[in-house]
């Protein structure tokens, strides 16, 4: 049974895991960036600059602050694998509820009847920081390339 199982669970090397998870958490960060520049109004309002500046600000206080540490834990966690693991594996298993409760907010706050406005910020704050904290990935990456390079 332990060969069937290993025949058939779609495994990659661990470094394409923490590739996965940096382009996951940037696309996602992408997302919810652009859909909150859909939300504001034309840049000559003077409350768009404001709104932008202030999801910025949040942006990066969530990416420092709090995405980028659970980033790190995450590559910690791939790095301690197997060399081969399962292609799901680039994220901890008990993390994908999180990640569906998550999407379940989001579209319950896209389709609220909260101004688009006033979740503009938010959306940014949240996808600025998941964009930052992809890069603790790609430094990963980089680094592992320059060893591999050095060999």
């Amino acid at each position: 049974m332990m060969n069937l199982e290993k025949r058939y669970v779609p495994a990659l090397p661990k470094i394409w895991l923490i590739i996965i998870a940096g382009l996951a958490w940037s696309s996602i960060g992408l997302f919810l960036n652009l859909t909150a520049f859909a939300w504001l109004p034309p840049l000559s309002d003077t409350q768009t600059p404001i709104l932008i500046g202030l999801g910025l600000l949040l942006a990066l206080a969530i990416g420092i602050f709090g995405f980028s540490m659970l980033a790190k834990k995450n590559i910690h966690r791939i790095q301690r694998l197997p060399d081969k693991a399962c292609i799901f594996a680039f994220q901890d298993w008990t993390s994908y509820p999180l990640v569906a409760v998550m999407i379940t907010m989001g579209i319950f706050l896209r389709h609220s009847t909260i101004p688009k406005i006033l979740l503009a910020p938010m959306y940014i704050a949240i996808g600025g920081g998941m964009i930052i904290a992809s890069l603790q990935y790609y430094r990963t990456v980089s680094a592992h390339l320059e060893a591999k390079i050095g060999e």
